[in-house]
């Protein structure tokens, strides 16, 4: 990838190679930026002003970019996200779509599962493989404090459902946050143990739309594996990490994992194999960019698959070495979380 030891841009025809080498193979697509809850370390109690309709990527759109992400550029895994992936109308249909690709990716859901009751048998009949969903406590009167929503049991209904589909394995996702549920690491852990739930802990990351995160008030990996370890005992998990964002443990030897997603104090960059597009058919090379590259507009002017994926191409090949969050100079990118997708 160098010619005189310096960087030169990849050659058509190659997958989504940027100038450090890394090559991105899994796809984060954003279905909506509406999600039916506010929790308050992403969006504020009022909500957010939601995208227009007519600047959204349409289905047949975002089937069009998967399928030029799988054919043309190697993407072998495309994850749908949100806001909440669970409001897009067209969902199943387009999950279909994009299983009936060649080749197959596997494809996965980020959700906060309120809906996900009536809906996992078909999202299961229509190709997903397999689920995540956020859940940051067991106790009400905290899901409420933190979503803004008394919707606790709507999500652990989902929960049930998304494994009784064999949306396996369900793997939960958790934030803990200072003073507010930073106590119930165990509990959590307890909780994904007896339903035979993989549980990832993340790290409160500088992507909320009130840019109010600060460092202080992150509950670190580091806290958090030790909260874990008075109760349970947590071992290396032998298996190869490679690109994967969480870093894994076995709980009391196995076969139950435990994951912690340390993006803040311990990043993963140089393993980074994800690309991004937004609902409004953006390319982000990275969660924190800070800068887009977009798709939309070639597409609806016509653009050939070619030409887009040359587009893409260049899009990845600009990608920074790291996400910068230890740099004193960091800022935070203008979007929030729910803007870009997990």
């Amino acid at each position: 990838m160098t010619v005189s030891g310096r960087p030169r841009q990849a050659d058509a025809g190659t997958g989504l190679v940027d100038r450090y080498g890394r090559v991105a193979t899994d796809l984060r697509v954003s279905l909506t930026d509406r999600c039916n809850l506010r929790c308050a370390y992403c969006m504020p109690a009022e909500g957010l002003d939601w995208l227009p309709k007519p600047e959204l990527l349409t289905d047949d759109e975002i089937v069009r970019l998967a399928g030029i992400g799988v054919t043309m550029l190697g993407i072998r895994e495309i994850r749908f996200t949100g806001g909440e992936p669970l409001l897009r109308r067209g969902l199943a249909g387009i999950i279909g779509a994009v299983t009936a690709l060649e080749p197959r990716p596997k494809t996965m859901l980020t959700t906060n599962a309120i809906g996900l009751e009536r809906m996992a048998r078909q999202l299961a009949e229509s190709g997903l493989d397999r689920i995540n969903i956020s859940l940051d406590t067991l106790r009400p009167e905290r899901f409420s404090q933190i979503t803004r929503r008394h919707r606790l049991d709507d999500v652990l209904a989902g929960v049930h459902a998304a494994n009784a589909a064999g949306l396996r394995p369900v793997k939960i996702n958790t934030v803990l946050l200072r003073d507010v549920n930073d106590d119930e690491a165990p509990e959590l852990l307890d909780f994904a143990v007896e339903h035979g739930l993989e549980l990832r802990f993340i790290e409160q990351m500088p992507l909320d739309a009130q840019h109010a995160w600060r460092r202080e008030n992150m509950v670190s990996s580091e806290e958090i594996l030790a909260a874990l370890s008075k109760r349970f005992t947590l071992t290396p998990d032998p298996a190869e990490r490679g690109g994967a964002p969480a870093e894994t443990w076995l709980v009391d030897g196995g076969p139950a994992k435990v994951g912690v997603i340390a993006s803040v104090t311990r990043p993963f960059c140089g393993a980074c194999d994800r690309t991004r597009l937004t609902a409004d058919g953006q390319i982000r090379n990275c969660l924190f960019a800070r800068t887009e590259n977009d798709l939309r507009t070639p597409l609806r002017s016509g653009a050939s698959d070619a030409e887009i994926a040359e587009l893409w191409r260049t899009a990845m090949w600009g990608k920074l070495p790291g996400h910068g969050i230890n740099d004193p100079t960091f800022l935070q990118p203008e979007r929030p979380m729910s803007a870009i997708g997990g």
